[in-house]
């Protein structure tokens, strides 16, 4: 019988660079917001894969960037602790990228006694030369490191880079229950999805001045009703959020309905709401009340 395996796999990398899509590429379910936008992911995201002889606890990290504000520190102490706890290490890098974008975090990599994995993300859109001096230039940047080109979007190479990482496992049992798929509450998921249509149709600072609050989530067995309240930070926003005559809410409303009926595999209520929540990003009690400060 083959031994069981069990372990953390952290998912680090500059924004942008795809670290959302593999982990729903492993994990086979939406767990992690995907836009455009940078700063999509805020917290670190459990999705757990298992099989008959393995449990892989996957960790998706928010993109590394240098704070300007109170909520972006709390963001990088969650790249932090991603370090701290890895069983196996996946530095995420996409076709013609050079490092990151803390050089602390860069020696870290270099330095790391866990397994690293150099995943070259993109190469889909990549010449043959550029994929082979793409290669070349990071084999000698982490010499150490184990370098595999993939693309998180078409799946290229995924289920290798999954093979690999099972391999690197350490002989352990499972952390959490088999059928579970993360360690995220319902109302966790609820909150993602609505900022994700918020990042989708809305410009400027408006997606990142907003953080979700659940506040009501009641489950029958054939409905689920949910009350969601869309924070701001300034009355002007709260205008521009609501749109004319309601027009833009319902929108995100009905999105995010959408998503939240696949999610949940049953017909969903939900109403929103929009407050003025003055400078939320810049105050630590609040930041803790949203999940952030972990300090």
């Amino acid at each position: 019988m083959k031994a069981h395996r069990s372990g953390f796999v952290n998912i680090i990398g500059n924004p942008n660079v795809g670290k959302s899509t593999l982990m729903n590429a492993f994990v086979g379910e939406k767990l992690s917001i995907i836009t455009s936008k940078a700063q999509t992911t805020r917290h670190r995201i459990l999705g757990i894969v298992n099989g008959d002889d393995f449990q892989m606890i996957l960790s998706d990290t928010p993109g590394i960037i240098k704070p300007a504000y109170e909520l972006q520190s709390s963001m990088m102490d969650f790249v932090k602790s991603a370090f701290e706890d890895a069983d196996v290490l996946l530095y995420m890098v996409e076709i013609g990228e050079k490092a990151l974008k803390d050089e602390k975090f860069f020696e870290k990599i270099k330095n790391s006694k866990i397994p690293v994995l150099l995943l070259l993300n993109k190469v889909d859109t990549a010449t043959q030369e550029l994929l082979e001096a793409q290669v070349q230039y990071w084999q000698e940047q982490l010499p150490k490191v184990e370098l595999h080109p993939i693309s998180a979007l078409t799946n290229f190479n995924i289920k290798n880079v999954f093979d690999r990482i099972i391999e690197l496992l350490p002989e352990a049992p499972a952390y959490y229950p088999k059928d579970q798929l993360t360690d995220k509450p319902e109302r966790f998921f609820v909150n993602e999805t609505i900022r994700e249509k918020i990042l989708m149709h809305y410009k400027k600072e408006i997606p990142y001045s907003v953080e979700i609050e659940t506040e009501e989530f009641f489950e029958d067995d054939d409905i689920i009703r949910m009350r969601s309240v869309i924070m701001v930070e300034r009355d002007s926003q709260k205008g521009i959020i609501i749109g004319h005559k309601g027009s833009a809410l319902k929108k995100v409303g009905v999105e995010a309905r959408k998503d939240l009926e696949k999610f949940f595999g049953k017909q969903v209520h939900i109403e929103l709401y929009v407050k003025v929540n003055k400078n939320w990003r810049s105050d630590s009690r609040q930041l803790k009340r949203f999940g952030y400060n972990q300090k």
